[in-house]
């Protein structure tokens, strides 16, 4: 018998496999020994930091190793980054085992996106489900167009009262088709204000969908919806699952029902499927997901899939991952692990109770810059918040610090469209000259375009420079007298009596800002389908208006320095060297920073208001607080305001109102925070009272010296 000297095995398991922990391991080599008969199913728990990105590469890898055809490997991700990422990953760990065999590793082509990957498929059986081999897909803005045009087809944009928008349309029939459920529900629980368009919508998505049909095009829905119901002919699914030995699923808590019944389609009994995920990491509902398929996956197969938890943490400190253990451990429902390090510290992460949002603000900035004077990088740090416009305040505080930021998950609070209109307005009040404000604002009503819009300024401009009389009231005057299109008559009242106000400044600042905003709310809620969202922004930015003492005073501190304006599609301007990173906590999943700031941890914001009306909606506000814990790899802090300004409050009218801590965080919980007030003590170098006066009493006359300079 030969010894293993003589006989050497042909790739050394230990050097490459050694660095993995014994769960990650457990979870590589479940039946790669026998990858051409694949055992069943395996559920991967991987935890926040636990490695899964390495883990799933390295499952790959030793299948490609072990003998699996790398080109009979059906690997599923959510992003086309992600996809290659995890192909060069396979590449070189497989390339390593294999030495001069590395070539073989080279072979993963079916690897891509649900969608990609549904778009090669729906080509290569077109002809059996009556579809055009030659079809073409539309991006979104296209479907919107195409929607739009159906909607003018059947007459329903002529409506005398306002048929949603495109967009809403659009965004309405893609929740439908991804999540499943019937239009009425949807039209509840996302779009309560569509009610009662709910039979001639039922018209349009059929007549929509007709459309397409003629025209032999598919939306980016229907590459996964044909993709599902082609699945569900047992023939055709029978012949794409033996196309495939094994198929793998990354981030399978941000699967829809579409993609569920895809996979199940494709492996009803499980034999060769893999699925990685974390429940405690469903943060995306409103797109769709639905943590059900992942709490619901061992059950789908007999016997229930294979379950292997990986629990150690590579990213965060002891004390970190005991306070994220403790808020997710009061979760209704879970599958129970609790993640722990070899990275011991006595730091506690930090409860810091402030005084307001302006405090907040103050708070993290100057936190961050004492960390950076401690050789913390800004770029090693990092801002995160329930919603884009929680972080106006902080924004301004930067830009007035002159400390450069990137902002990821939406616009720059500045730079947001429904923002600019609103200050569009305000700067056209300050000088009836400004042509670019006074385009943008007319084209708010609707029926006015461009050409109209033009008229209109051309009008005001023209008496404006005429030098008769104040340039505001000529203003006010001329568009009293504009004779508007037929479908803005309606609006253009209001709009005089708003303008000729603001350009006499009638109401005092900054009621005025109210004003303005009451005027704008309609024209929101008729041009974007997230109007709730979007009115949230309005609403803050009132509250800083709030803390100007005139509109002047506002206008030119937002203007002197604006934020550019950058999405997480945008890529990272070249600000600096180094910036401060500010992210929604959706956009910060999968992301890790040496010191993380959550912004307002205070019922309201975390879990916020809009999603309480379930236990369902409430557990998954608090998995998103447990996501914004789990990116600090050594300091955490959430800052909890105690005190917001709110507007409209019924039979209160706007006032200040006090905030709680949130429910996420119990008494129970509070011996694993660092718990106290700030500021801790007064701030060094502050003015005196007496200074103050001895200074006024003075009556320094700086103008007076600056003059007398030039004497």
């Amino acid at each position: 018998m030969p010894t293993v000297a003589e006989s050497p095995p042909p790739f050394d398991t230990a050097a490459w496999l050694a660095k993995l922990n014994d769960a990650q391991r457990e979870a590589v080599e479940y039946g790669a020994a026998t990858p051409n008969e694949p055992p069943g199913a395996l559920l991967v728990i991987a935890g926040a930091g636990s490695g899964k990105t390495n883990t799933l590469a390295h499952r790959v890898a030793n299948l490609v190793v072990n003998g699996a055809d790398p080109r009979r490997i059906l690997l599923l991700t959510f992003s086309r980054r992600a996809a290659l990422e995890m192909t060069r990953r396979v590449a070189r760990i497989a390339g390593a085992a294999l030495g001069a065999r590395a070539a073989l590793a080279q072979g993963l082509t079916w690897s891509g996106t649900f969608h990609s990957v549904g778009a090669r498929l729906l080509r290569e059986y077109a002809d059996l489900i009556g579809l055009a081999p030659a079809f073409t897909i539309n991006d979104r803005e296209d479907s919107a167009d195409l929607m739009n045009f159906v909607r003018h087809e059947l007459g329903l944009s002529a409506k005398e009262r306002r048929f949603p928008a495109k967009s809403t349309c659009f965004a309405i029939y893609s929740r439908v088709v991804n999540t499943g459920a019937s239009l009425a529900d949807v039209l509840d629980h996302a779009f309560p204000w569509c009610r009662e368009w709910e039979a001639d919508l039922r018209m349009l998505f059929a007549a929509y969908v007709e459309a397409k049909q003629k025209q032999s095009v598919l939306d980016y829905d229907d590459l996964l919806l044909y993709w599902s119901h082609m699945a569900a002919e047992p023939s055709i699914a029978a012949d794409m699952s033996a196309r495939f030995d094994h198929v793998l699923v990354d981030e399978y808590q941000d699967t829809n029902r579409l993609q569920a019944s895809i996979l199940l389609a494709l492996k009803p009994d499980g034999r060769g499927l893999t699925v990685v995920g974390d429940d405690a990491q469903s943060i995306y509902s409103f797109r769709g997901a639905t943590v059900r398929n992942i709490l619901d996956f061992p059950a789908h197969f007999d016997p229930p899939a294979r379950q292997v938890t990986l629990d150690r943490n590579y990213r965060s400190t002891g004390p970190i991952l005991a306070a994220s253990n403790a808020v997710i451990e009061l979760a209704s429902e879970r599958y129970t692990k609790n993640l722990w390090t070899e990275k011991a510290s006595a730091q506690l992460p930090r409860l810091v109770t402030v005084a307001g949002e302006a405090e907040q603000a103050r708070y993290v900035v100057e936190q961050v810059l004492e960390a950076r004077e401690q050789g913390m990088q800004l770029k090693s740090q990092a801002v995160l918040f329930r919603a884009a416009h929680h972080s106006a305040a902080l924004e301004i505080e930067l830009t007035r610090r002159n400390i450069p930021f990137v902002k990821f998950g939406g616009l720059k609070f500045l730079d947001s469209v429904h923002v600019k209109d609103v200050l569009a307005v305000l700067r056209w009040a300050e000088n009836p000259r400004d042509r670019i404000a006074g385009f943008r604002v007319v084209q708010l009503l609707p029926g006015v375009g461009p050409a109209t819009a033009a008229k209109v300024l051309d009008e005001v401009v023209a008496r404006a420079g005429a030098g008769t009389g104040n340039p505001a009231d000529t203003a006010g005057s001329t568009l009293a007298a504009f004779t508007p299109p037929p479908r803005a008559q309606e609006d253009w009242h209001p709009f005089v009596t708003l303008m000729s106000s603001v350009y006499g400044r009638q109401t005092p600042w900054p009621a005025e800002f109210e004003m303005v905003r009451r005027w704008y709310e309609p024209h929101l809620e008729r041009n974007h389908e997230d109007a709730a969202i979007r009115h949230a922004d309005v609403l803050q930015m009132e509250s800083i208006a709030g803390t100007y003492p005139s509109r002047e005073r506002f206008l030119t501190e937002l203007t002197l320095d604006p934020p550019d304006a950058t999405s997480d599609e945008s890529g990272v301007p070249l600000l600096d060297e180094d910036y401060l990173i500010l992210s929604t906590i959706h956009s910060a999943k999968g992301q890790e920073w040496r010191n993380v700031f959550v912004l307002n941890g205070v019922d309201g914001c975390i879990p916020s208001d809009l999603g309480t009306g379930s236990e369902d909606e409430i557990d998954e506000e608090r998995r998103l607080l447990y996501v914004a814990m789990t990116r600090a790899k050594e300091d955490l802090h959430i800052v909890v305001p105690q005190r917001f300004y709110v507007h409209n409050q019924p039979h209160l009218g706007d006032r200040h109102v006090w905030a709680s801590r949130t429910r996420f965080i119990p008494a129970h919980l509070m011996p694993l925070f660092e718990a106290y007030a700030w500021p801790r003590v007064p701030v060094p170098g502050a003015p005196s009272a007496a200074g103050l006066a001895a200074a006024a009493q003075a009556k320094i006359e700086i103008g007076a010296k600056l003059r007398k300079m030039w004497d």
